[in-house]
């Protein structure tokens, strides 16, 4: 057998996942090798990494970080809010266009699209810290922190488990379509800052820097934050929940995911808004949805039950 004939078996795969890259509908062969990343599956992960050193070049500006600051706040909203809290596990109600309009800023934070997200974690809760448990903290810090993510399995979406948002075809759009958002707004923010460049040149950025800052640099450390729920939150915090899982409670991790932190409460109820189960527990996630609860943009948001509460350990 020549070399172009044993290569040529490889071919299909490889433009399969190239197209992928645009179109995640396109999913992944199945394969002995399913739980291995998919290192060119995973390439505009690692180059988006890579592109955080342009600061070196671009330098920074007050403006270019209170951009990057504010992006993340919005986007790290709409993935534990809707990605989380809606999609996931539905713990209030809205409308149509409401849940739209989040779904497309959640796409914005370069975490897939809501079904697929909310899919794997639906199916997390079911067989956490099992085998079954695709980001199992068992299996190491790494794959659960983001190998789990990169791989053949984890780029596929388990339709049956998320069927009742899947009758949404503009839901069905930006789930398949998921790097279109993160794509005008990585442009959006260039094209502003090439404008802000000679309109307000007080606040020293440039197209460059803003793409730099207001993209990459906050959308690397958006990832690596929400994640940290995966691989910290289940071996570092207090248990109040005997639980069937590792799940804990961590209180600097809330702080960076706007109260994703509080495991332990969520494992042992995932069904309420709250995460923080107490008024001592900072979850700005939940107190955004009751504030849009208060202007009638969400509505039916499910409370902490009392029994619940009763079996708190303090």
């Amino acid at each position: 057998m020549n070399d172009s004939t044993a290569a040529a078996p490889s071919t299909p795969r490889i433009s399969r996942t190239l197209a992928s890259w645009f179109d995640a509908s396109v999913e992944p062969v199945a394969a002995p090798d399913d739980d291995r990343i998919d290192w060119l599956r995973a390439l505009p992960f690692f180059a988006m990494h890579i592109a955080c050193s342009a600061v070196i070049w671009t330098g920074v500006s007050a403006f270019a970080v209170v951009v990057a600051v504010a992006l993340y706040l919005v986007r790290m909203f709409a993935v534990t809010a809707f990605y989380h809290r809606y999609f996931a596990h539905k713990t209030f109600r809205a409308s149509r266009p409401v849940q739209f309009l989040f779904a497309a800023i959640g796409c914005a934070s370069v975490q897939r699209g809501p079904l697929w997200w909310a899919a794997h974690h639906r199916n997390h809760h079911r067989h956490a810290d099992t085998a079954r448990d695709l980001h199992s903290p068992s299996r190491g810090f790494w794959w659960s922190h983001m190998g789990w993510f990169l791989t053949r399995r984890g780029f596929r979406t388990d339709w049956a488990a998320i069927g009742d948002f899947a009758r949404f075809p503009e839901l069905r759009f930006l789930d398949r379509f998921d790097v279109l958002a993160p794509v005008l707004l990585a442009v959006g923010l260039y094209f502003l800052g090439d404008y802000l460049e000679s309109a307000a040149p007080g606040l020293h950025t440039n197209g460059a820097q803003l793409l730099t800052w207001g993209f990459f640099v906050s959308t690397v450390v958006l990832f690596h934050a929400t994640v940290t729920i995966n691989s910290l939150a289940h071996r570092f915090g207090r248990r109040r929940f005997e639980t069937r899982d590792t799940s804990r409670n961590n209180g600097l991790l809330a702080l960076l995911t706007l109260g994703e932190g509080w495991h332990n409460n969520h494992h042992f109820f995932p069904g309420s808004v709250r995460q923080g189960f107490f008024w001592w527990e900072f979850d700005p996630t939940y107190y955004t949805l009751l504030v849009l609860s208060w202007l009638r943009v969400v509505r039916d948001l499910k409370p902490v039950p009392a029994w619940v509460l009763a079996r708190a350990r303090r």
